[in-house]
């Protein structure tokens, strides 16, 4: 008698709390970004600079997540957002659970723009859902320029991608052209911005962008 494999879906929980979670922020009306990069792409640094810019015009909340320490948090505090870390002491994803139980951490409706900084790095958290409106990646200039073709899931998954560290271009071996090809290749649709959050370069686009997506206009 031929044997018979069955297969589960190991991620159906995870999405059920991230729907629940979607649809209560949602109904506070508040737009909720993923961002995702491998470690060191600046992606915290994006954030201050964002915060402090929009300070006045957006409210903004930060989960951040961090396998250990809560530097990263105390550094987005400072810059005038509420803000909860999440450390998951090894694990290299958020999951949607641990969101779940951080949102009783913070004042709801006092937030327009919820920001979750996932975990640096490129692979596992691609395939998690955090309840969230859309995805952003950050990579830099400083990574290489083969990061799409190595981790298109990643790519794939993303609305928006932010190249940053753009001043690091005269010393780096980074063909910014290569990259736009191999991203286009695995999605058509995403959107890139490309900036330096050193000098300043692109990140009034970037601003503007933010806030539109807050106000549901993205």
């Amino acid at each position: 008698m031929p044997q018979v494999t069955i297969a589960q879906n190991i991620l159906a929980p995870n999405e059920t709390i991230a729907t629940e979670i979607q649809q209560t922020l949602t109904t506070l009306h508040i737009r909720t970004l993923n961002i995702m990069s491998s470690p060191g792409s600046g992606k915290t640094t994006l954030l201050e600079r964002s915060i402090e810019r929009l300070r006045g015009k957006l409210n903004i909340g930060v989960i951040e997540g961090d396998i250990e320490t809560s530097a990263d948090a105390e550094r987005i505090e400072a810059a005038g957002a509420q803000t909860v870390q999440i450390n998951t002491q090894g694990a290299c994803h958020l999951e949607a659970h641990m969101i779940l139980d951080t949102l009783t951490k913070l004042d709801l409706p006092q937030i327009e723009l919820l920001i979750i900084e996932n975990i640096g790095n490129l692979v596992c958290p691609a395939a998690w859902k955090l309840g969230e409106d859309l995805r952003v990646v950050v990579m830099s200039v400083a990574e290489g320029d083969d990061k799409p073709a190595k981790y298109p899931q990643m790519f794939a998954t993303a609305q928006v991608l932010v190249l940053n560290k753009l001043d690091l271009l005269p010393y780096v071996d980074y063909d910014i052209e290569k990259v736009k090809q191999q991203v286009f290749a695995i999605n058509p649709n995403l959107r890139i911005f490309e900036l330096s959050c050193r000098t300043g370069e692109g990140l009034d686009a970037w601003y503007q962008w933010l806030v539109g997506f807050a106000r549901g206009e993205q």
